[in-house]
């Protein structure tokens, strides 16, 4: 049986090659754990995996628990919110005042984040990111200097609570899926056309505006876009590197992540570039579709979706926290169901 002691708090790098070398040294899973869970599953009251993902999410909570019996005690929505320079181009058709709006909202309790969150049991923290100051167009400049980059990277590592047992990321930033789009197309070295969508509420017209956004920035940082980490300063944003942070904190204390569709996904891929196995500790909530932007991510960074054919595309955390009922699901079976042996049922031949 694991410690229950708590991994001791990583400190975060100060400099850009710190953290990469802290993103390329990551710990993994505890696989003998997975195993005695594995084991477990096996001589429960049901035919060999008849829960089907239900038992994978359990063998994944409780591998990076490091618990033989996984918990969700305390479960924690983070939404971290930010500005983007970008929009000075109008990728958007909503006002940049609606990122401080709905931040108030959240914290008003009247956003469907403050509802999902309840039902699921799970405690809701909203932080905005460097004032909610907008980064820099970064079609004519880095988005972040590599201080502010650091700095907003460590706002999302000190967001984490030592004694989560699952970290459910959401985001807020008007303008952000254009930010989204421009990851993605630099890490894959795609084109805008190849990653814009339609955002909260583009048209053909638009979208096609928003690709050739991308494009420009692809173009001035071209240089630079073989650093994953210079990718994230460079294209993203307050809210995405504050998210990078605290998926990166989570990794290191053992805390499993859901993360919340495209944005959150996008926000965290450089991590995947860095090190092959840099996201295995995270599952993504769902995809709005089959087809679109967030499946196609979600296909390059090999993950699965836990919800399907729902439609969600709000963001703002609320499928994350839509998937935790699920979990909890899962590991009520896993720990509450008899044995063949316990219940005196006869196994199958």
């Amino acid at each position: 049986m694991p410690s229950s002691s708590f991994p001791a708090v990583p400190c975060m790098p100060s400099s850009l090659p710190a953290l990469s070398a802290l993103c390329m040294d990551l710990p993994p899973a505890n696989t003998q754990v997975q195993h005695t869970i594995a084991q477990r599953e096996a001589e429960l009251t049901k035919p060999p995996g008849s829960l089907g993902q239900l038992e994978e999410m359990t063998r994944w909570l409780g591998g990076w628990q490091h618990r033989t019996a996984p918990r969700l005690e305390h479960v924690q929505v983070l939404i971290f919110a930010g500005n983007h320079g970008v929009m000075a181009h109008r990728v958007s058709p909503w006002p940049v005042d609606v990122t401080a709006q709905m931040v108030r909202n959240f914290e008003h309790g009247g956003a469907a984040i403050n509802q999902i969150a309840r039902m699921a049991q799970a405690e809701l923290a909203v932080v905005p990111v460097h004032n909610l100051t907008p980064t820099a167009d970064f079609t004519t400049a880095p988005a972040m200097s590599e201080q502010d980059f650091l700095a907003a990277v460590q706002v999302g590592f000190n967001a984490v609570p030592q004694t989560c047992d699952l970290l459910c990321l959401g985001e807020m930033g008007i303008g952000n899926t254009t930010t989204a789009s421009a990851l993605c197309a630099a890490l894959t070295g795609q084109s805008g056309t190849d990653w814009a969508g339609q955002g909260t509420g583009l048209d053909t017209a638009g979208t096609a505006h928003k690709a050739r956004v991308i494009d420009t920035a692809l173009a001035y940082h071209a240089a630079h876009l073989d650093n994953p980490l210079e990718v994230a300063r460079r294209l993203g944003g307050y809210e995405l590197a504050a998210t990078l942070g605290a998926t990166l904190a989570a990794r290191l204390m053992h805390i499993p992540v859901i993360l919340d569709g495209f944005v959150c996904t996008a926000a965290v891929a450089p991590l995947a570039h860095l090190h092959p196995n840099a996201l295995d500790h995270t599952a993504l909530s769902h995809c709005p579709t089959e087809t679109g932007h967030t499946a196609r991510l979600a296909q390059h960074l090999r993950m699965r979706p836990i919800l399907s054919g729902l439609g969600l595309r709000l963001g703002e955390g609320s499928g994350a926290a839509l998937a935790i009922p699920i979990l909890r699901a899962a590991v009520a079976c896993h720990t509450g169901m008899a044995t063949f042996a316990q219940a005196a049922v006869s196994e199958k031949a």
